[in-house]
C-alpha cells in the first residue's frame, strides 16, 4: 500500500504531519506492519521529534540557523552552488545531517510513536514551497 502526501510549507520550520499518516495507516487496517516514509527532495528532510512544546521546534530551527548559516554569511564563503539562492546549498547541508526516510513499526493498526513525538518535513529553505513525501505501508 502506498500513497503521496503534498505538504505546503512557509519557509523554514517544522510542519507535522502524524495525523495524516496516522489516517493512511488506519484506512489501510494494517494489523502489524513497517510504514516507510521518504521524502523526495534534496532541500528539506524528515524527523521524529517532540510535538508537545513548541519551543523544541523553535529552538531545533534556530540551531540548524546558527549550524548552517545562509550562503551570505561570511563562514559560508567557500559554498559554490548559488543558483537558487542563499538559502539552497545550507538547505542540502541541513537534509544531508538529517534523514530522507523513516521507518514507523505499525501494531494494533497504528503507528508506534511514543506518547511525545510527532513525525515532521524539516523545512530547510526560506521559500513556501509544496512537498511530496512517499509512504509505503508493507504488512
Amino acid at each position: 500500500m502506498q500513497t503521496t502526501f503534498e505538504l505546503s510549507t512557509q519557509g523554514q520550520g517544522l510542519y507535522e504531519f502524524t495525523a495524516d499518516v496516522d489516517a493512511f495507516v488506519r484506512c489501510e487496517a494494517t494489523e502489524r506492519g513497517l510504514l516507510t516514509l521518504f521524502c523526495q527532495h534534496t532541500s528539506c528532510s524528515l524527523v521524529i521529534q517532540e510535538n508537545a512544546d513548541p519551543d523544541v521546534q523553535r529552538d531545533l530551527n534556530a540551531f540548524f540557523k546558527r549550524l548552517v548559516p545562509d550562503a551570505n554569511d561570511p563562514s559560508m564563503a567557500y559554498l559554490h552552488h548559488r543558483a537558487e539562492g542563499p538559502d539552497d546549498m545550507p538547505a542540502h547541508i541541513k537534509a544531508a545531517l538529517t534523514q530522507t526516510s523513516l521507518s514507523i513499526p505499525i501494531a494494533d493498526g497504528r503507528i508506534l510513536l511514543g506518547t511525545w513525538q510527532g513525525i515532521y518535513l524539516f523545512e530547510h529553505r526560506a521559500q513556501a514551497h509544496t512537498r511530496r513525501v512517499v509512504a509505503h505501508l508493507v504488512q
